[in-house]
């Protein structure tokens, strides 16, 4: 049996304090494995801001609370308070001077799309190979390479591939919805906005990417010019 994947984000802020998350991963499903709360807190029933499309019956959400395991320890702070965010994975380690919200965001991502939300699941090859604090470029990229390989896939084990996009921005759109339900509840959870914030953060790609997909792709589309002139083949 292979090693759980291991990604480790630690917070240090300037107050001398500092907030560290070690995750865990399943190696094949990338289903999240820890840390998982032995008591969830009422904010992570189910019932409560339950999504309107969710299809689960269980007691609680299991990204809320995937989430309440990790955000008890910022509440109280202020959105922008700056960090020092380091971000460590068995291939490398990230560090970077950014503002809470946005390491929040970044790892509230990672543990969304791996907690056991069915809307989320689609996101777990890009958590597989997580990119910290990627940006909108970076996640249009990501995100269009990650579902055309899926469709590969398909294709190959007989399956109709979507060539379109258009299966992607429906994920999309529906993950849209997820970080509504996600931030009232946080809204209602925490004293402070920073972890309302970061879901807002998501859900800005959630909003965009669709849009980026049909209207802004032909941005990226000059980096492959050699194989839109059949100069990418080898020999």
């Amino acid at each position: 049996m292979q090693e759980p994947i291991a990604i480790t984000y630690i917070f240090s802020f300037d107050d001398g304090k500092t907030e560290i998350f070690p995750l865990s991963f399943h190696a094949e499903t990338m289903n999240l494995v820890g840390p998982l709360p032995r008591v969830a807190p009422k904010w992570a029933e189910l019932s409560f801001h339950k999504c309107p499309h969710c299809p689960l019956s269980t007691a609680t959400c299991p990204v809320a609370a995937a989430l309440s395991e990790v955000l008890a320890g910022f509440d109280g702070r202020r959105s922008y308070d700056p960090v020092l965010l380091e971000v460590t994975s068995r291939e490398r380690k990230v560090t970077a001077q950014t503002t809470l919200q946005r390491g929040l965001s970044s790892m509230m991502g990672l543990i969304m799309a791996t907690a056991g939300c069915p809307h989320a699941a689609f996101l777990k090859p890009m958590a597989r190979f997580h990119l910290p604090l990627a940006g909108e470029a970076e996640t249009l990229y990501r995100a269009t390479s990650m579902y055309l390989l899926a469709q590969y896939f398909k294709a190959r084990d007989g399956q109709a591939p979507d060539l379109s996009l258009a299966g992607l921005e429906e994920h999309y759109g529906a993950m849209e919805t997820v970080n509504i339900s996600m931030s009232k509840r946080l809204r209602a959870a925490m004293a402070t906005d920073p972890a309302v914030n970061a879901v807002i953060i998501l859900d800005t790609y959630a909003k965009l990417l669709p849009f980026s997909i049909s209207e802004s792709l032909d941005v990226v589309r000059p980096a492959f010019g050699d194989y839109l002139a059949d100069r990418g083949k080898p020999g």
